[in-house]
């Protein structure tokens, strides 16, 4: 039977008004879910974590430096001329070994004068004896009055006190004409020499440079044991404990560290620096360590505030009303919670009061959020949080 034009018509209606429907419903949920889309982009995005307990043990690592146990720089006594030098760098001394010597002829020349006056003197008091001698032999025999007799008992005394003082002259100048060999003061290893053979170097000091300072002859340091020296900043003085001990790194052995132990402290900061130093003491096996080192120095101590909570440094807000982090309440709007903030450091700061550990604390909080505004949770990738606080999703 054939289809009636009607029929055709009305089927073609139809399917125009399905078509027509499914187009208007469809711009309708695309606008719908772009409005959505557009609301929650309207919206800021940010990572929370959760505040962690602070740890039981603290550690801070700080620079320091490695010095000897004992270090001497030696300076000349007498001015000469370097006559020979015997112990070069990295020689291994023993106390009382000549590490070099010194002409002094002008020196040479005023000991030799001085034993001259002590000569002429000694025979000006060995007259002086002789005539109180006779003085005192003619005042019993009442051949000279007791005035000439006691005149020269006088002279007798002024020259003994002439020749004692010619003596002291003379053991002076037998004490610098020792002084012209330098020896070691300790055992020890010879890092440094500052002369060479024909230098001019004057008494309290060796060669004089550009700004007129004198430098030393030789540095001695004994390296049986080490001496590290940190300075320890204002804030981390809790650390500063008598059991303290100190692990040690040096860049020349990455892979090996060192002990060293609390040794004492200056007990007054540096007005300049707000640190404090810090000296512990090292065992320097086969004297592998030297003088001078740089060294990367790991404090730790017992925690007395343990029972405190820590946020990341990047959480903290500095507003006028005080220290505030930024909280994310159950329907994702932002508070801004006064807090009270302890020791800071680079990556995490101890909060005495104001969060709880199930507080949802902003990471990174943007600078145009207000307080009240409404936030997107996100999760952050894997490896974005490092530092150990607890994540959201915690």
């Amino acid at each position: 039977m054939a289809t009636s034009p009607k029929f055709i018509a009305a089927a073609g209606g139809c399917l125009l008004a399905l078509y027509v429907g499914y187009i208007v419903v469809d711009r309708i949920h695309v606008s719908s879910a772009l409005a959505t889309e557009t609301k929650e982009n309207a919206l800021p995005d940010v990572a929370v974590i959760k505040p962690v307990q602070s740890p039981n043990k603290v550690a801070l690592t700080l620079p320091g430096n490695i010095d000897a146990w004992y270090q001497a720089p030696i300076y000349p006594q007498v001015s000469g001329y370097v006559k020979m030098w015997y112990k070069d760098y990295g020689a291994r001394v023993k106390q009382g070994d000549v590490l070099a010597e010194i002409n002094a002829p002008a020196l040479d020349a005023q000991y030799a004068q001085a034993k001259a006056d002590l000569a002429s003197i000694m025979a000006k008091y060995n007259l002086s004896n002789v005539t109180l001698q006779r003085w005192q032999a003619m005042g019993r025999s009442q051949s000279v009055s007791g005035q000439s007799v006691s005149v020269a008992q006088a002279d007798q005394q002024s020259a003994k006190a002439q020749v004692e003082a010619a003596e002291r002259n003379v053991a002076h100048f037998e004490a610098l004409e020792r002084f012209k060999t330098i020896v070691a003061p300790f055992d020890g290893i010879v890092t440094s020499r500052s002369i060479n053979v024909g230098d001019y170097v004057h008494d309290g000091g060796g060669n004089l440079n550009a700004s007129g300072a004198a430098s030393e002859l030789f540095t001695v340091a004994d390296v049986h044991k080490l001496r590290l020296f940190v300075s320890v900043p204002e804030v981390f003085q809790y650390v500063l404990q008598p059991d303290i001990m100190a692990d040690v790194t040096v860049p020349q052995f990455k892979d090996r560290k060192f002990k060293a132990n609390f040794l004492t402290t200056a007990r007054g900061y540096d007005p300049n620096t707000r640190t404090s130093t810090t000296e512990f003491e090292m065992d320097n096996p086969n004297e592998v360590l030297w003088p001078g080192t740089f060294a990367s120095v790991e404090l730790k101590a017992n925690n007395e505030n343990a029972h405190l909570y820590e946020v990341p440094t990047s959480a903290l807000v500095f507003q006028e009303k005080g220290m505030q982090l930024a909280v994310v309440r159950d329907d994702n709007t932002v508070h801004f919670q006064n807090v009270v903030v302890g020791r800071m450091a680079d990556t995490a700061t101890e909060i005495q009061a104001g969060i709880g550990p199930n507080d949802r604390v902003i990471a990174n909080p943007p600078a145009d959020v207000l307080e009240g505004d409404k936030v997107n949770v996100t999760v952050p990738q894997r490896g974005y949080n490092q530092s150990g606080f607890g994540k959201e999703s915690e």
